[in-house]
C-alpha cells in the first residue's frame, strides 16, 4: 500500500521578515542531503521524485513547501527512514552539525554550462538583485500590515474577560491531559500552518488533520485570546511528555495558529480567514472565543473603527502580496536563464546516486 504524503511549511514571508524553522524539522535525521545550485536547476524536482518514489514504496513522506512558490518544496524528509533532502539555498541556508557524518553537500552546479551563465552574467545580477528588493518591499509592508493588525487587537484585548479565559485554557488542559504524565521526551516540532505566497494565503490545514479524528475549530475575532490559548496547551503538552507539532502563524511568526497532538488524535486550530474551515464531520467541534469570553455587543460598538481597520489592513496584505508576485516573476526570469544552462541528464544521474545511497544506509 502507499504510503502518505505530509504537506506544510517551514519557511515563510512573515512581517519579521523571512523566517525559518527548518531546524526543528530536521531534528533526528541520520542523514540529510543538502542540494546546492542556483535556480532552476531542479532541486524542487528532484526532491518530488525521490519522495513519490518512497510513496509508492509505502513510506510515509513529508514535503515542506517553498513560501515563495507553493507548488515547490524546499525540502522532503522520510521520517521512518531518518532521511532528509533539503534546498540549502538562500534565504533557508542550512549549517551542518556533523559535516560528512549526517550532512551531506550535493552540487547541482555540476549540471550547467558555466561558460553559458557567464555569458548572462550582467543579467543575472540584475534579476538577483530585483528579487532581493521585492521581498525586502513586501517584508516591510507586511510589517506595516502587523502594526495595523495589532490595533485591531486592541479593540477585543480591551474587551476581554481575562479570567474566563484561562478557565477556558484549564478546562482543554484537563480534557485533553486529564492526569497523563508519559515518561518520555516529547517530540516537538515547529512549523507554519499557511504561508504569505504571491498567490496569496496558502495552508494544508485538511491535509495535516485527515488523520484526527477530534478537530477544535477556534473561532473569534484578532485579540480574542486565540494564540495565547495555544500557546499555554503546547506548553502543557510539553511538560507532560505530549508530542505536538505547534503551527506558527505565517503572517507573525511570534503568534500560534494550530496544535496537533497525534498520539491523543487531537487538533486545534484558528479557524479564521485567511485559513477559514468548518465543522465538516464527527469529532469536530467549534470554539467561539468572541461568544465565550469578549464583552457583548463589541462589535457593534466598534463597528466603524473595525471597518476602517480592517480595510487598511486587507490593502496592506494584498500590496505585500504584490511584491512577492513581482518577486515570483522576476524569480521565474531568473530561473529560465539556469534552466537553458543545465544539463538535466546530470540531475537525474545525480538523483540516482542520491536514492541509491538512502537504499545503502537504510538496507531498504
Amino acid at each position: 500500500m502507499a504510503g502518505k504524503i505530509k504537506k506544510y511549511f517551514a519557511g515563510g514571508n512573515t512581517a519579521r521578515g523571512f523566517h525559518n524553522l527548518f531546524d526543528s524539522n530536521l531534528e533526528g535525521l541520520d542523514r540529510l542531503f543538502i542540494l546546492k545550485g542556483g535556480p532552476g536547476t531542479g532541486k524542487s524536482s528532484l526532491m518530488k521524485k525521490v519522495g513519490q518514489n518512497w510513496v509508492e514504496r509505502g513510506y510515509d513522506v513529508e514535503y515542506l513547501h517553498c513560501s515563495s512558490d507553493s507548488s515547490s518544496i524546499d525540502g522532503v524528509i522520510i521520517r521512518e527512514l531518518k532521511v532528509g533532502i533539503v534546498d540549502g539555498t538562500a534565504p533557508h541556508v542550512i549549517e551542518p552539525k556533523a559535516p560528512g557524518a549526517v550532512e551531506e553537500y550535493i552540487n547541482l552546479g555540476e549540471a550547467w554550462d558555466a561558460k553559458a551563465l557567464a555569458a548572462k552574467k550582467t543579467d543575472i545580477e540584475n534579476l538577483a538583485l530585483r528579487v532581493s528588493e521585492a521581498f525586502e518591499k513586501a517584508y516591510a509592508t507586511f510589517k506595516e500590515a502587523l502594526e495595523i493588525h495589532d490595533d485591531w487587537e486592541k479593540i477585543y484585548i480591551n474587551s476581554m474577560d481575562f479570567q474566563k479565559a484561562d478557565q477556558l485554557t484549564n478546562k482543554f488542559i484537563v480534557s485533553f491531559f486529564g492526569k497523563m504524565k508519559l515518561n518520555k521526551r516529547p517530540d516537538v516540532r515547529h512549523r507554519f500552518l499557511g504561508a504569505a505566497t504571491p498567490i496569496g494565503a496558502v495552508d494544508f490545514v485538511p491535509n495535516l488533520t485527515e488523520e484526527i479524528p477530534k478537530r477544535y475549530f477556534i473561532k473569534g475575532r484578532p485579540g480574542s485570546g486565540k494564540s495565547t490559548m495555544l500557546k499555554k496547551l503546547a506548553e502543557a503538552a510539553e511538560a507532560r511528555g505530549v508530542d505536538v507539532e505547534v503551527y506558527h502563524c505565517g503572517f507573525d511568526p511570534n503568534s500560534l495558529d494550530m496544535l496537533i497532538f497525534r498520539e491523543l488524535g487531537i487538533a486545534i486550530f484558528d479557524s479564521t480567514a485567511p485559513h477559514e474551515y468548518f465543522p465538516s464531520r464527527d469529532g469536530d467541534e467549534i470554539i467561539d472565543m468572541y461568544e465565550i469570553l469578549i464583552e457583548p455587543g463589541t462589535d457593534e460598538i466598534f463597528a466603524d473603527v473595525i471597518s476602517k481597520i480592517s480595510a487598511k489592513y486587507k490593502n496592506k496584505m494584498a500590496e505585500a502580496t504584490e511584491y512577492l508576485a513581482g518577486a515570483k516573476k522576476l524569480r521565474d526570469e531568473l530561473e529560465a536563464i539556469y534552466i537553458a544552462a543545465m544539463d538535466f541528464t546530470i540531475v537525474n544521474e545525480i538523483q540516482n546516486k542520491i536514492e541509491d545511497e538512502i537504499n545503502e544506509l537504510t538496507g531498504v
